[in-house]
């Protein structure tokens, strides 16, 4: 499956389409069960030409399970969810029996995870404000046992309906999808940008959205943490995300033909690109 949108705006790499399988590729990329990884790596592999998948055993982190839809994994994070409110925000040092639990989970951790562990990442002021950061997520259980990153260009169409298209893109791409989001809707608001971890805005809030009967699309990697994962894979500090539910993915399709993306202004930005 080809898509205009990519060859109007010049990506430097080719649009991620993320389904829900009960098969896998017999060559796909997957975390070893029990270890340790990003997400954002599963999707930067499939917008670099080879998929990957994840299960609820291989998920990477527990925040990655949440983001993929395998239901609320932080209540098997180390201490519970109440572990993960104080790891997100003040830290656990300081809560009964959080240096006891960090103690045991020591060996299995990096020195950096470890000390935020202890000392918290300091994203959200507090833990009961990280309690209600969780009951503002939209919660998922996919009906499948895989979720799958694919390139695009591997999708056969009439085989296979993606959930999300993902796109990697630097400022002035992202603001021309912006504008194709709401170029053929009539109102102003068809992009959001929730404060969540990257993988939770490429899947469970793109999944939200596909429910609607006008789905908008979600920016990402707003995430300092995933975006210090992922600078080295894609090897340039300046892209975001745009994770588009597949049927706003059809209509800006669509809408390329005779649109802004052909006339001066947008050409001028894409002479000027530096990638």
């Amino acid at each position: 499956m080809e898509s205009v949108i990519a060859k109007a705006i010049k990506l430097k790499y080719q649009p991620v389409a993320l389904l829900w399988s009960d098969e896998k590729p017999a060559d796909a990329m997957q975390f070893t069960e029990g270890k340790w990884g990003c997400v954002m790596w599963l999707a930067v592999h499939a917008a670099k030409g080879k998929a990957a998948v994840a299960d609820k055993k291989t998920f990477g982190c527990f925040g990655g399970g949440v983001g993929l839809g395998f239901g609320n994994q932080y209540k098997n994070f180390p201490g519970g969810e109440e572990g993960f409110c104080h790891f997100l925000s003040s830290g656990n040092a300081e809560r009964k029996g959080g240096m006891e639990i960090a103690e045991k989970i020591k060996p299995f951790m990096t020195k950096e995870s470890h000390e935020n562990y202890l000392h918290g990442e300091r994203y959200i002021k507090s833990p009961e404000l990280v309690e209600k950061f969780i009951a503002a997520l939209p919660l998922t259980e996919i009906p499948t046992t895989y979720v799958m990153f694919k390139p695009l260009s591997d999708i056969d169409p009439t085989k296979e309906k993606p959930q999300t298209i993902i796109f990697f893109v630097n400022p002035d791409q992202l603001s021309a999808l912006t504008v194709l989001a709401n170029y053929g809707r009539g109102d102003n608001e068809n992009v959001i940008i929730p404060y969540a971890a990257g993988c939770q805005t490429i899947g469970i809030y793109p999944y939200r959205e596909a429910k609607s009967v006008r789905p908008r699309a979600v920016v990402g990697l707003t995430d300092l943490s995933a975006r210090v994962y992922i600078r080295k894979q894609l090897g340039d500090p300046n892209f975001m995300t745009l994770a588009v539910p597949f049927a706003l993915f059809e209509e800006m399709e669509k809408n390329v033909s005779g649109s802004f993306l052909e006339r001066h202004t947008w050409q001028s930005l894409l002479s000027e690109d530096k990638w």
